[in-house]
């Protein structure tokens, strides 16, 4: 694939962490591909279900599980607007998932390339082909906007307590 039928899924995935934005969730999406088809997505939903597990990255696997009728992902690749965290990319690994494509790095819980390298660790019986930084200033921009939102909006709150 070239850059371009990438970017085309790393918008699907953006379009995702708009969802999660909209139900005040950090805004970070997921979509699934095989043989050029999103076959599952997902975004962030731990505040909505009250689970630490609802990721962006768990759910879409979830959904290309379902799809697929099996939890072995080979021949997959998983496009996702922020860096995995540990638990995600270990998911990612687990599920036997064969791409990982990411926009923003996440130097605080980044699972793939920040902190750990779970994905292409070569401990492990599989190994997850990772590239970073996909469509990265979008990824970005949406992460910063949404916590500048949140703190504008605490700060707000708190002005009106003050009165």
């Amino acid at each position: 694939m070239n850059y371009e039928e990438h970017s085309k899924f790393m918008k699907e995935a953006l379009k995702e962490a708009d969802k999660a934005a909209r139900m005040g969730e950090v805004p970070v999406g997921a979509v699934i591909v095989k043989d050029g088809t999103v076959i599952g997505r997902g975004f962030n939903k731990t505040e909505t279900t009250s689970l630490a597990t609802s990721h962006a990255e768990i759910e879409a696997i979830s959904m290309a599980s379902e799809h697929l009728g099996n939890w072995r992902l080979y021949g997959c690749s998983m496009y996702v607007t922020l860096e995995p965290c540990a638990m995600c990319a270990g998911a990612a690994v687990l599920s036997r998932i064969e791409n990982l494509f990411y926009g923003a790095a996440d130097p605080k819980f980044g699972g793939c390339e920040s902190i750990f390298e779970i994905p292409t660790e070569a401990r492990l019986n599989h190994r997850v082909n990772v590239v970073g930084g996909l469509m990265a200033e979008e990824s970005s921009r949406k992460l910063r906007d949404f916590f500048r939102d949140l703190r504008n909006r605490k700060n707000i709150d708190n002005l009106k307590d003050e009165n």
